[in-house]
């Protein structure tokens, strides 16, 4: 046998092969706690969804059938007539409603989110004196309960002559401290200073910057706050029961307490249908911009 095979038999013989190399083995999961995890998550869904559930399944209902079947299960269908019923009642006073809510909202939160971006973005992007402080405040006014201001609004606005206006709701419901605070975050994370300083280099202002560059950055976040804001404005409810007394200046909140709560006895069929139709602008918004609102949840998360 000559030398070169048997150096090539050493070499390719598993004994001169060394000790083998493992493989990193995969780090386990304990199936206990992943039962566990679903399982929670599971009555968690279950919890949030089941209101919904029996106000869809209650707005089907007749009068008869509403107290008198398990609210969890149908009893016939009656949710068109039903709809027809809360659009022409009071003179078709649940569109206006409706309609209020969507201009509180959506001009309410679109007009929040950008106030926000641009105080977010100017807190963590430029230094100034007492920027700290401001920052404190703005925590400060997070943690603050909205409810907690609305006398002192009203006072204020009855002073100026803003009552009974769609003032009296737009304009508190543009000033938002979360908005201000998650900007911050989101433009301290996702901005590099490299970007700003190399647009000042090219000539570009301050405003060019922040409106061309920093809000697409910034969109994700964006999203999640103006979210958070059309979310709380159209839940609102103290402060438009406090500001309005003219119905037709009502968002959908109170005039649906209007109809529980008033003189005139509603049936309680209109209430929850009117109830449900008030949740599905909600429900579109989610559904619609939850893959912006994930990004903006986990943007920053990881650093590159």
């Amino acid at each position: 046998m000559s030398t070169g095979s048997v150096v090539r038999d050493q070499i390719t013989s598993p004994e001169s092969a060394g000790p083998a190399i493992k493989e990193p083995r995969a780090a386990g999961r304990n199936p206990f706690a992943t039962v566990g995890t679903t399982a929670i998550l599971a009555i968690a869904g279950v919890y949030f969804l089941l209101p919904i559930w029996w106000l869809f399944v209650s707005s089907t209902k007749s009068a008869g059938d509403l107290f008198a079947t398990n609210g969890f299960g149908f009893a016939g269908w009656n949710l068109f007539s039903n709809i027809g019923h809360v659009l022409a009642k009071d003179d078709g006073a649940f569109p206006g409603w409706m309609a209020n809510s969507l201009i509180y909202s959506g001009a309410g939160g679109l007009v929040a989110t950008l106030l926000g971006a641009a105080s977010g973005y100017a807190i963590a992007k430029f230094d100034f004196r007492g920027k700290s402080l401001v920052f404190a405040s703005i925590i400060a006014g997070v943690l603050i309960p909205g409810a907690l201001l609305t006398i002192p609004l009203y006072l204020m606005f009855s002073t100026i002559g803003l009552i009974n206006t769609y003032w009296a709701v737009l304009i508190p419901s543009v000033v938002s401290p979360f908005a201000v605070y998650l900007s911050r975050i989101y433009a301290e994370a996702s901005i590099p200073d490299e970007v700003i300083e190399a647009a000042r280099v090219d000539g570009a202002g301050e405003l060019r910057i922040f409106f061309t560059i920093s809000l697409r950055i910034m969109s994700p976040a964006l999203v999640t706050v103006f979210l958070f804001s059309f979310v709380g404005i159209w839940n609102n409810f103290f402060l438009p029961l406090v500001m309005l007394k003219d119905s037709s200046l009502f968002p959908v909140t109170v005039g649906l307490f209007n109809w529980f709560s008033g003189d005139n006895e509603v049936p309680y069929e209109d209430v929850i249908t009117g109830s449900f139709l008030s949740v599905l602008p909600l429900i579109v918004a989610f559904v619609s911009l939850q893959r912006f609102w994930r990004a903006g949840l986990t943007a920053g998360a990881v650093k590159a």
